[in-house]
């Protein structure tokens, strides 16, 4: 009797406490952003490694220089001072030069592409508080910078290169054939940009004299159009250049230009297809290019020495790949003056190696395990700072090495998710760290892992969520055909296990991102946790060809995007199908861009399984897409026609029995609109049913005003009356 009424007593609790927590809805997420975590913006680790700078807001858009041991705080510049001819300044972003005496101010900011931008730039002086235009002619600019001496700025208008002399204020124009959609110098065209993500394409050597530089010649490039409706009578069209799988890319071409005289070499770089990266060392005119080839499988390092009185440039490094080579990102010249850090896949997994001018490569790193990045190096300790998925493939922790190898340590707890930005001098850091079920803290360090201060905790966003019942997300494991793979679930907060629940899996499944991670997830968290709250038991799961498992693991989709990870997402929604706990007639999925690829292709090639799709933004055939990207993984059209179509969704829409909503912005310049269109004549052809919404100049984030508040009430209501 007393067990009884203990269980009836729990019972009540519970569900008294249900009925008190409060209801989320989608205008809490999407429109008045009542979850969106508190973090710490602008941190700019300054020259002496213990202040950082950023913008104070509540001084009327002031720079400030903070302590990070104590909180002293000093006004740089006051709003006061950002006036220019009776205008408020309002800063969007902001530079310093070496010496931390001037700034580069960033204003009225457009976005062009996902990274590139114009914007107005200004000029000041912290000495004599002089605020100046960078170039009221040439206005506004791309990717201004301070030359290191802090004599001059340079700055790409109108795909050209213009240097500032601010002691003469002379503006010169260095380049002299930029020209939209023809040629490029010192930026880059819209599949570098989103493939290779760079925007700036040149760099000042450490002497200030010469500028290295790309040149995109783009006039073979096909060209890419796209309507914008805007309320105008007429729609007006909007063309760029858009090299889709197969099709001609830019002649890009390296140079190095003397900035004293105005002359331009050409850099012999022997045969390539690509220039992702090129960078000078910080302490002598030495500069580091890679090249590519077409197949993104043989990757090659030269060195340009500008140091001696003929300039030379050599070859002293190539890996080459089966499948393709990872462009490295992790590129530190060290100050020895004869070896760089760079990462590689060559052994299996993603490690740190020391490379020799010479071309000797040196392991930093070993271990059945992936190095996520290299956040820097202490070169008089000798200590390499990184942070890696040793723990788990779903965690991140920072950790430090000596450069020879040995001594590995971990600075941070090794589950969850762990960011490092370090100071200068890499004596301090900032640690961001979050777990699925936990917004970030951000906390101040030493280079022990050692906190010293917390910068912001969320514990008002935690106050808030505590009025929710929220349920945990689970990590768990699922078998598809003797692979393990990793996922998570969100099961309803008064979950039942005698009842059965309709499931909901979000997916995106493709190479360079995975989902299954714990670490906060955000909105996309708190919309989850709506399903949850509405009955649905949420499921993601990351399939063969995600990251942060070896390269084997990575590359095993090489040439077939969307095989492999299609069989295991339908193997998951089978064995999904015997929990006695789910309703196996009611499995549906949803994903955007590449997860709307697999959600196109789940619920044609496993019709069997999922019961509804949606797919937002979706590829829909690889021959769309444009070149870097897709040829990375599937090599052309023309190589390999039977990877193309044997994986695309447009060819088994015969299968399709469910229910099926495509949603795509008219304006993606991504994932072009055309393959929705392409998408939808394939269903009409074979008599398929389906639902459709398109969002009017909306580009492939989908957003803007109220865009994403009505696009996920439409998700919910669709689920809700279809699933």
């Amino acid at each position: 009797m007393l067990k009884r009424c203990l269980l009836l007593f729990i019972l009540f609790t519970i569900s008294n406490a249900l009925i008190l927590a409060q209801e989320l809805t989608v205008e809490k997420i999407w429109k008045n952003y009542e979850f969106y975590p508190a973090s710490v913006n602008g941190f700019r680790s300054m020259n002496d490694g213990i202040h950082y700078s950023e913008i104070e807001d509540l001084n009327g858009n002031a720079i400030v220089k903070k302590s990070i041991l104590d909180a002293t705080t000093e006004v740089l510049v006051g709003a006061n001072e950002l006036i220019y001819d009776g205008v408020s300044i309002l800063v969007d972003d902001y530079e310093f030069n070496n010496d931390e005496s001037l700034l580069l101010l960033t204003s009225n900011t457009e976005s062009i592409y996902r990274r590139s931008f114009t914007a107005d730039y200004f000029t000041f002086n912290l000495k004599t508080k002089e605020l100046e235009p960078l170039d009221l002619d040439h206005s506004p600019q791309m990717l201004a910078e301070y030359s290191p001496n802090g004599k001059m700025v340079s700055y790409i208008y109108k795909n050209d290169i213009f240097v500032k002399n601010l002691e003469s204020g002379k503006i010169v124009k260095l380049t002299q054939d930029g020209k939209r959609n023809k040629v490029i110098n010192g930026s880059t065209d819209w599949v570098y940009e989103e493939e290779f993500s760079i925007t700036k394409a040149y760099d000042w050597s450490p002497d200030s004299k010469y500028i290295a530089f790309l040149k995109f010649d783009e006039k073979e490039v096909p060209e890419f159009d796209m309507a914008y409706y805007e309320g105008d009578l007429y729609p007006n069209t909007y063309t760029f250049k858009y090299p889709k799988a197969g099709e001609v890319n830019s002649v890009v071409t390296a140079h190095l230009l003397n900035v004293a005289n105005g002359k331009i070499k050409p850099i012999d770089l022997g045969t390539y297809e690509y220039i992702p990266r090129l960078k000078w060392s910080d302490y002598a005119n030495k500069l580091i290019i890679q090249t590519l080839n077409r197949h993104q499988n043989e990757l090659k390092y030269f060195l340009l020495d500008a140091t001696t009185k003929k300039v030379t440039t050599k070859q002293f490094f190539e890996e080459k790949s089966a499948t393709y080579v990872e462009i490295d990102d992790n590129l530190l010249l060290l100050k020895d003056g004869k070896s760089i850090l760079r990462t590689s896949e060559v052994n299996g997994f993603n490690h740190i190696y020391q490379l020799t001018f010479d071309g000797q490569q040196t392991a930093v790193t070993t271990g059945n395990w992936d190095v996520i990045e290299c956040l820097g190096i202490d070169e008089e300790a000798q200590i390499v700072y990184f942070t890696s998925a040793e723990y788990s493939p779903i965690s991140k922790g920072i950790y430090k090495i000596d450069l020879n190898g040995q001594n590995k340590r971990s600075l941070s707890i090794e589950s969850g998710y762990n960011e490092a930005e370090f100071t200068t001098g890499m004596k301090y850091f900032v640690k961001t760290y979050s777990t699925a079920n936990t917004p970030p803290v951000y906390s101040l360090c030493d280079n022990q892992g050692e906190e010293i201060s917390v910068f912001e905790d969320n514990s008002a966003l935690n106050e808030r969520l505590s009025k929710y019942h929220l349920s945990q997300k689970e990590f768990v494991e699922f078998n598809s055909n003797g692979t393990l793979l990793n996922g998570w679930m969100i099961k309803p907060a008064n979950f039942d296990p005698t009842k059965k629940y309709p499931v909901y899996m979000t997916v995106y499944g493709g190479p360079g991102h995975n989902e299954v991670s714990d670490q906060w997830d955000g909105m996309d968290y708190m919309y989850h946790q709506l399903l949850a709250q509405k009955g649905y038991i949420v499921v993601s799961v990351d399939p063969r060809g995600t990251m942060y498992r070896g390269a084997d693991f990575k590359k095993s989709t090489y040439l077939n995007l969307g095989k492999l990870e299609t069989e295991d997402i339908i193997n998951v929604g089978k064995e999904l199908q015997t929990y006695d706990y789910v309703d196996d007639s009611r499995i549906g999925i949803q994903g955007w861009s590449y997860g709307g690829f697999m959600a196109s292709l789940a619920i044609t090639k496993g019709a069997d399984v999922f019961k509804t799709g949606i797919a937002v933004a979706p590829v829909t055939n690889w021959k769309y897409y444009d070149n870097i990207y897709t040829e990375r993984f599937m090599r052309t059209p023309q190589e390999n026609e039977e990877g193309y179509e044997q994986n695309s969704p447009i060819n088994f829409v015969s299968k399709l029995k469910g229910n099926y909503l495509l949603i795509h912005g008219s304006a993606d310049d991504n994932v072009h609109y055309q393959n929705t269109m392409e998408m939808v004549n394939a269903l009409v052809k074979a008599n398929k049913q389906f639902d459709l919404f398109i969002y009017p100049d909306r580009n492939h984030g989908i957003y803007g005003g109220n865009t994403r508040n009505h696009l996920f009430n439409m998700l919910l209501n669709y689920t809700l009356e279809h699933l």
